[in-house]
């Protein structure tokens, strides 16, 4: 068995850990992620942990540098805008094949989702909300059965979070409204509006963030 495989549920407890704190707000955009420091707190060597660190930097979550160690990733004006254009774009696709190729099942489970993400709202539980949120874009991502999009769009997910994560608890019940109204659409087999309400989500969510200052640097 190699080092890696050796620490593989540990590494995978440690990365679980860490993306939810960076999307929680736990830790800030810039913040240093000190290794031993980490370690030490969650009570395991520092292998797991510089194993999750180099997957979250994979992921977009987090930046390593020569000498200076791991931070959680800053996003830039231009990065940002870079991200909410493709993201925007796949989106409002994806929503528009979903409403040509949905069925009955995975409506279901997407009404599920909006119940399950409506819950957490009111029991103000963002974690809960983070994850519903996920498991909302999963299963429309698998109503539009097209694996090359879902690839691109899960290439996107975790800096996109990052992007956007932070207003969760601000924009709850707005985006929340807006997620009913994609499916909405979706349902009613209404491609074009649907593509619409998607796009305009993650627009919405980008205004958010820039009105209330992303960091100016690039990352």
């Amino acid at each position: 068995m190699t080092p890696g495989s050796q620490h593989a549920p540990l590494f995978a407890l440690v990365q679980d850990t860490l993306r939810r704190r960076i999307l929680t707000g736990h830790y800030q955009q810039g913040e240093r992620l000190v290794e031993g420091d980490i370690a030490l707190e969650m009570g395991v060597s520092r292998i797991p942990v510089r194993e999750a660190l180099r997957a979250l930097a994979s992921a977009g979550l987090v930046r390593i540098e020569p000498r200076r160690g791991a931070s959680v990733t800053s996003l830039s004006r231009e990065h940002a805008h870079d991200i909410v254009e493709v993201r925007a774009t796949l989106e409002a696709l994806n929503a528009r094949l979903a409403a040509e190729r949905r069925d009955a099942p995975q409506m279901a489970a997407l009404d599920s989702a909006i119940r399950a993400g409506q819950a957490a709202i009111e029991c103000g539980d963002m974690p809960a909300l983070l994850e519903q949120n996920r498991r909302f874009h999963d299963l429309l991502g698998g109503a539009s059965s097209n694996a090359v999009l879902q690839d691109l769009m899960r290439s996107l997910r975790d800096r996109t979070a990052l992007l956007f994560s932070r207003n969760h608890s601000a924009r709850a019940t707005q985006i929340w409204q807006e997620h009913a109204g994609i499916l909405g659409a979706v349902k009613a087999g209404d491609p074009e509006l649907a593509s619409m309400l998607a796009s305009r989500h993650v627009h919405h969510a980008a205004q958010w963030y820039f009105e209330r200052g992303a960091p100016a640097r690039r990352a």
